[in-house]
């Protein structure tokens, strides 16, 4: 009986079976996240590559908010035991549960983003100077990484609304090298989609989903230790 349980053990633990474990669970994770995100993926798609189009733009990203902030917490609930490993069931009940909240942080800023977004393609009909243009760049990227954040933290927190709002800009500053890190894979993603590439990220959103955790790690470690009973 003890080599019985020991073997089982022995294979549980194994680097092979981890990785093998690890594989499975970005694959599940990468179809459901697509699958959630693909009606407005699909709209994206058909849309002109056009300026004018950057508010419809916005509105295909609705989807992908929710769809991202259950992967985040499928990859946070993930069990070290590979007799638990249920990825997709994790999902399914992060997406139930998410929904609401996220929606209460990623509309309001896909909306400030269309704003931001149509103002900067259309600098001349705007009349709007360069400094303000540069200004407004620079608040686009901060919001970016504040939205990273507020996602992260109304996926695996319940908190109003208001006070994920907080929480999300108080750890900009306080975690430093998680804004870098999300810093760092903002830029990339902005890089391949200029490249034209704008598909490979879609195919690696679940390796993002789990960089972005493991490097908002320390925010998550802090938030459970002094702002949850």
């Amino acid at each position: 009986m003890s080599t019985t349980s020991a073997a089982h053990k022995e294979f549980g633990e194994g680097p092979l079976a981890r990785a093998a474990a690890l594989v499975y669970s970005l694959l599940v994770l990468e179809v459901l996240l697509v699958l959630g995100a693909a009606p407005g993926l699909v709209l994206l798609g058909l849309l002109d590559r056009d300026a004018s189009n950057v508010p419809l733009a916005a509105l295909c990203a609705l989807p992908a908010g929710p769809a991202w902030s259950a992967a985040l917490y499928a990859w946070h609930r993930r069990s070290r035991d590979l007799t638990e490993l249920h990825p997709a069931r994790a999902y399914l009940r992060g997406y139930r549960a998410a929904v609401p909240g996220v929606l209460k942080v990623w509309a309001p800023w896909l909306a400030a983003m269309a704003v931001v977004g149509t103002t900067l393609t259309h600098r001349d009909a705007a009349g709007v100077p360069g400094w303000w243009m540069a200004l407004l760049a620079a608040m686009a990227v901060v919001s970016a990484l504040w939205v990273a954040n507020a996602l992260v933290i109304t996926s695996l927190f319940t908190f109003k609304t208001v006070d994920t709002a907080r929480l999300a800009a108080y750890f900009l500053v306080r975690s430093p090298r998680a804004t870098l890190g999300n810093l760092c894979m903002l830029a990339a993603a902005v890089a391949v989609g200029a490249a034209g590439a704008w598909v490979l990220p879609c195919l690696l959103a679940s390796v993002v989903a789990a960089a972005t955790l493991l490097n908002c790690r320390p925010m998550i470690t802090l938030i459970r230790e002094e702002f949850t009973a």
